[in-house]
């Protein structure tokens, strides 16, 4: 049975169904993928691309940021991409950003 699958590659999917206890996490970085989705447009054009989706953790949710200035924008727009989320249903009582590459 598994030297069969050695032999063949799987989809993510299909690893998270053999596997259930994957099932939450990618369920959480879906869900995490969608909230940048809906936030996106609330962040200025040129920066979108050095803004990922990070972890949730509780009614916490995480932004990596490439750098300083990144983040400094992005900590000017936090009430106002808390109030979208909030406004599509999702509990987020803090965004959290963490830079790329830093510690913490």
């Amino acid at each position: 049975m598994t030297s069969a699958r050695r032999h063949h590659a799987i989809t993510l999917m299909q690893a998270s169904e053999e596997a259930p206890v994957l099932a939450p996490l990618l369920a959480l970085m879906r869900e995490s993928s969608e909230r940048l989705r809906v936030v996106e447009p609330l962040i200025p054009v040129l920066l979108r691309p050095s803004v990922q989706a990070g972890p949730i953790e509780g009614d916490t949710w995480c932004l990596v940021v490439k750098n300083n200035a990144v983040a400094a924008k992005l900590r000017q727009l936090l009430p106002l991409l808390q109030a979208r989320l909030r406004a599509q249903g999702w509990e987020v009582s803090a965004i959290r950003l963490k830079i790329q590459g830093q510690g913490g």
